[in-house]
């Protein structure tokens, strides 16, 4: 199996339509065609539904296609990466991150490296502990950054200096705008919007057995979008500070939990990982930066 057989496949499953992808790869579409039936007859599994003007995927193309996406990421991770070796100025970085106001310093961190080596690329993805850490592990990105305590006996890591504070995301004129801090008690009976990772986690700790008289109304992978929900009255929101636009425009204010509940972020890599030349860079940086 290639790798350009996975990149065909991929553009069709992506198109739904074989004389599109044919045309995007710049192929013929009997080639295409072609070197998918290839494809099947290899893997033994029929990879496609073949409708009047449309082409939808099989289970089992579902699943090659979540396999491939990881592959062909991991084959040009690879390529750039040796490409770069030999260049002195620059490089390529992978990183995963979590959503934080943290999230600054490494942008800090990154700006000054760039400044070094002013042909550094960088790419970034973001999502909660399992998406990133999934990547991590299958080598697809050099670092992470977490909301939660690494895995001590998978990874090496590094504290950022200043944790995150937790509070509430609620409209101006609730009732609870009026308070400076905001308790269970004055969550009970509410709708509450929050990440499953962190209503899972740090809620659960902060509230104790206490958690049963909470109700989670809905959970959101991005705090945004959460924020647009509270603005339309239907909840309010348990995030970080400084993630939603509390300004006085903006019609919600934050208030932090009382108790005062913290997140500590870590940037994390797996041990013993090889790093390229700006890997290794970044990473002596972030030390240095970061007071470890």
């Amino acid at each position: 199996m290639e790798i350009r057989t996975l990149r065909y496949f991929l553009a069709v499953a992506r198109e739904e339509n074989m004389t599109k992808a044919a045309d995007l790869l710049h192929v013929t579409q009997p080639t295409l065609s072609k070197t998918l039936r290839a494809l099947e007859e290899e893997l033994g599994k029929k990879l496609f539904t073949r409708h009047s003007f449309s082409i939808s995927l099989t289970e089992e193309g579902l699943l090659l296609r979540d396999r491939a996406e990881d592959l062909v990421t991991m084959a040009d991770k690879i390529e750039k990466e040796f490409l770069s070796l030999d260049d002195i100025s620059g490089g390529e970085l992978f990183l995963g991150l979590a959503e934080s106001w943290q999230i600054r310093y490494l942008a800090r961190e990154i700006r000054k490296l760039k400044s070094v080596y002013p042909r550094l690329n960088y790419h970034i993805t973001s999502g909660d502990t399992e998406q990133v850490t999934e990547k991590l592990d299958k080598g697809i990105l050099d670092f992470a950054v977490l909301c939660d305590m690494p895995d001590a006996q998978k990874y090496d890591y590094i504290p950022f200096p200043e944790p995150d504070i937790w509070g509430v995301v609620i409209p101006q004129d609730s009732p609870l705008a009026k308070k400076e801090a905001v308790t269970v008690d004055d969550l009970i009976g509410l709708p509450l919007f929050a990440s499953q990772q962190g209503w899972k986690n740090d809620i659960a700790k902060w509230c104790g057995e206490r958690i049963n008289e909470l109700s989670l109304e809905g959970s959101f992978r991005l705090s945004y979008n959460a924020s647009i929900f509270v603005k339309e009255g239907l909840g309010c929101q348990l995030t970080f500070a400084g993630l939603v636009d509390t300004s006085l425009e903006s019609g919600l204010v934050f208030r932090p939990l009382s108790p005062k509940l913290e997140t500590k972020l870590f940037l994390i890599w797996n041990k013993y990982q090889t790093f390229t030349p700006i890997g290794e860079r970044f990473l002596s940086q972030i030390r240095k930066s970061f007071g470890e």
